[in-house]
């Protein structure tokens, strides 16, 4: 081959390459939603794999479960808790609902009363006046399917999220074969010495967050109940999922609570007001670090910056996947630069 075809296939080989990797960036760029639920399946996936194990090597009739079985034992229980859950929450939000129908009209003049005394409406003014001033009818409407055509598509986000899992846990050996035979042959004991350590992390790092979230969720319950606060339940278990949400759940959930202790005087709202910020920062210097390390091995400073870094990326989503990705960077920088595997943990 003479030099200039040469010249001109390397030439070509590059542009090919380059409008190759364009062409998969772009690809990765549309199915980056897609993309993103396959991921938060498979941390789900790998976060269950340690309770489908210690369910599968239970003996039922002398007998080990099979890997289907044990993973819908796992979903049953599961939707069991949700359904004892909504059973305990959907009665009073409904009754707050209804009760909340009722005195709107009060509600409403009393708003108007207010706005009238600080000079920002007529007194001459009704609702029927203000109405005007609301979008037409038809953009209304349109608002409104738009808003449930989101909120459909949420809840079919949600529904692959939670179901997609499934099959991942029920192929999970297939799939680790298949992850094996991808990986040259020299590199297959690395490979799955990274899946184990991988495995473990994303699962200590799911029980952590159940951990957390009943703690949190039965502090609230406690501490609202002890303050004479309506529907302390309610509010706890609100408290309980928001504590799933790093950074903005905490504060999030404690609006509805310090809302319902304003309905008994405005002393209890400030006293839960303080009741929350109290307990917000024994979580968050002393609680949510300790529970990490212990049980993911991450550092404070680490799960810091991974929350920054995915609330920036990524926003509320990226906050909730900033911890477990962290968690899997370490397992490979572990595996990789000769770390220990228990390293940042506390003695237990």
């Amino acid at each position: 081959m003479t030099p200039d075809a040469r010249e001109r296939r390397l030439i070509g080989w590059a542009v090919g390459m380059s409008l190759g990797g364009g062409l998969l960036l772009w690809l990765l760029y549309e199915l980056r939603a897609v993309l993103l639920v396959l991921y938060v399946s498979a941390l789900l996936a790998i976060g269950l794999n340690p309770a489908v194990a210690w369910i599968e090597s239970r003996r039922l009739g002398g007998r080990h479960l099979p890997r289907w079985a044990a993973v819908l034992v796992l979903y049953t229980a599961a939707l069991v808790a949700a359904l004892v859950v909504l059973a305990a929450i959907v009665p009073p939000i409904a009754s707050q609902i209804h009760a909340l129908g009722q005195h709107l009209p009060d509600y409403l003049d009393q708003l108007q009363a207010v706005l009238v005394r600080r000079g920002l409406l007529s007194a001459s003014w009704t609702w029927a006046d203000i109405a005007r001033y609301v979008e037409s009818p038809g953009v209304a409407v349109a608002n409104v399917l738009g808003a449930v055509q989101n909120v459909l598509g949420v809840l079919g986000t949600i529904g692959t999220i939670l179901v997609l899992p499934y099959y991942l846990l029920v192929d999970a050996a297939a799939l680790h074969r298949l992850l094996l035979h991808l990986t040259p042959a020299g590199s297959r004991e690395r490979a799955a010495r990274v899946a184990g350590r991988v495995t473990r992390k994303v699962g200590a790092w799911l029980q952590g967050q159940v951990l957390l979230c009943g703690t949190i969720g039965t502090a609230v319950s406690l501490g609202l109940w002890g303050l004479g606060v309506p529907f302390f339940y309610v509010l706890g278990l609100v408290a309980g999922v928001g504590e799933a949400v790093p950074v903005l759940g905490p504060i999030i959930s404690a609006v509805p609570a310090v809302l319902m202790g304003a309905t008994v005087s405005v002393n209890k709202a400030v006293i839960v007001a303080l009741f929350f910020w109290g307990l917000q920062s024994v979580e968050n210097n002393f609680l949510v670090p300790r529970v990490m390390r212990r049980q993911v091995g991450l550092r404070p400073i680490t799960v810091l910056v991974a929350l920054l870094a995915g609330s920036t990326l990524l926003g509320i989503v990226g906050a909730l996947l900033a911890v477990p990705t962290a968690a899997i960077i370490q397992a490979l920088a572990e595996e990789f630069m000769g770390g220990d595997d228990d390293a940042g943990r506390e003695p237990r």
